[in-house]
Parts: C-alpha cells; sequence; structure tokens
C-alpha cells in the first residue's frame, strides 16, 4: 500500500467479495454434494482435504484480512494478500487438474478473480513502507526457511520426476491419477520454488521487495501446509497409505511456518 491509510480501492473490495462467495458455493457443493468430484479415487482425499480448509480457515481469515485491511492495516493488508495468493493456487490447480464437472466455470473465474487481485495488491503494495515498519527484525530465520522449502518441495517432486525421465515412464502419482501430468509439479517448480528463491534472495541483502515477498509467501505456504494435512487426514480416513515420516514432516513444517507467520505479522506495528 503506498500508505497504511491510503483508501483501499473498491474494486479489490468486489473481487475479494466475489471471492469468497464462490469459493463457499464451491467447496460446499465439493464437500456435501455426494458424488460431485468425478475424479480418480486416488485424488478424492486431496480436493476434500483443500475443500475443508478451504472452507474452514481461508475463507474466514480472507474475510477477517479483507475488514481490516479495508480500515488501513498494513498487517491486515499482507496477511489478505498472502491469502488471496493461496486462493490463486488452489483454484489454478482445481481449473487445470479436477476432472470436469458442474462447477468449472466457477473455478475459472475464481482462478482469474484472484490472479486479478493478487497482482494489483501486490503492484500497490508499499514495499518500503513494509520494511520500515517491520525495522531490525532479524531476517536469517525466514531466510532460511524459505531456502529449506524450496529444497524440500524441489527434492520431494525430483525424487518422481528423475526416475521417470529417467527410465521413460510417468511418475507414479501422475500414473495413479490418471492424468496427462502433474500442475501441482509444474505450479511448485515452475512458479512457487522460484518465488522462495527470489524472495529469500532479496531478504537476505535486505531489499525492501524481500520483505512484501516473505510475507506473503509466509502466509500462503502457513494456509497451503493446513491444507496438505488436511489432505492426509481424508487419505488415512479413506484407508489410503500415508507415511507416517511424511505427516510428520509436513506437520512440522505446517507448524514452522504458522510460528514464523505469526512473528513476522506482529513485527509490523498494529495501526
Amino acid at each position: 500500500m503506498s500508505s497504511p491509510r491510503e483508501r483501499f480501492p473498491q474494486r479489490y473490495v468486489f473481487s475479494s467479495l466475489a471471492t469468497i462467495v464462490l469459493t463457499v458455493a464451491a467447496t460446499v457443493v465439493g464437500l456435501f454434494v455426494p458424488g460431485f468430484y468425478r475424479d480418480a479415487p486416488v485424488l478424492l482425499p486431496q480436493v476434500y482435504g483443500q475443500d475443508l480448509l478451504t472452507l474452514a480457515v481461508a475463507v474466514p481469515a480472507f474475510a477477517v484480512s479483507l475488514f481490516y485491511a479495508t480500515r488501513g492495516s498494513l498487517r491486515a493488508y499482507v496477511a489478505w494478500l498472502g491469502l488471496t495468493g493461496y486462493l490463486l493456487y488452489t483454484y489454478a490447480s482445481y481449473s487445470f487438474m479436477t476432472a470436469f464437472n458442474e462447477l468449472y466455470l466457477v473455478y475459472t473465474t475464481l482462478l482469474w478473480l484472484t490472479l486479478f487481485t493478487f497482482v494489483g495488491g501486490t503492484v500497490r503494495l508499499d514495499a518500503a513502507a513494509l520494511k520500515r515498519a517491520v525495522g531490525d527484525t532479524s531476517v536469517g530465520v525466514y531466510v532460511a526457511f524459505q531456502v529449506l522449502l524450496a529444497l524440500l518441495v524441489s527434492l520431494l517432486w525430483l525424487s518422481e520426476i528423475l526416475p521417470a525421465t529417467l527410465s521413460g515412464t510417468t511418475p507414479p502419482s501422475v500414473a495413479e491419477a490418471g492424468l496427462p501430468t502433474s500442475v501441482i509439479f509444474s505450479l511448485d517448480l515452475g512458479v512457487i520454488v522460484p518465488a522462495f528463491v527470489l524472495s529469500a534472495q532479496l531478504l537476505r541483502k535486505r531489499r525492501p521487495w524481500g520483505y512484501a515477498f516473505t510475507a506473503v509467501l509466509l502466509v500462503k505456504i502457513a494456509t497451503l501446509g493446513g491444507a496438505v494435512l488436511a489432505m492426509a487426514w481424508f487419505m488415512v480416513r479413506d484407508g489410503q497409505s500415508v507415511p507416517l515420516p511424511q505427516i510428520a514432516i509436513f506437520g512440522t513444517l505446517t507448524a514452522l511456518s504458522l510460528l514464523l507467520t505469526v512473528r513476522f505479522l506482529r513485527s509490523i506495528p498494529a495501526e
């Protein structure tokens, strides 16, 4: 934001409200209409977990942060922007990965709504003002955490991709889901991992946009981590095998990302 007290643009209020309405409708239908999703059984726990976290956590947090952001809170603005990024990631994956259903146009509408809001909201964010607001807070732990996440996500997906590439086969998770390729691989390796690396590098040099990207990515990854745990719960409930170490790793990373998100946001003075 150019200034914490600058008037919040009405276009982003309207796009955010439309996002809330459509997201609630999409998640309620997905969770409570029996047999609505037509995806492979291995994918169903993942979409149910994503819907549950989105409806129960992301939407309320998005609404609250929007309310306070419109009243000039820089802290709320950053949270709102990060949650917009989470919803953008979510409905990009739904638009490109889930089997066609009656909510397809809702998913694509949410895709462009959240993209419009995220890009416009990011451009409007005054990174220099955010850096001044955070002050002399130590940034080493945030740099290290982002580098760690970039490495872990890369190793996790490359452990499937590289053997399949060398053997001329298809990664197991892609084959089991009956998909031509993995949208999650593409989004994570093509967007999320480079974003973490860039953010960590800028923050290490204490560049203003390093603070902005870090704040947004922390909120996004904390929310997405919760969604992954919800997916794991649905998978266990469905009788699918989920390795205990994998749950422990994601649980630890989610808790750590939530802790760092709260710590970073609290370093921004309340208005």
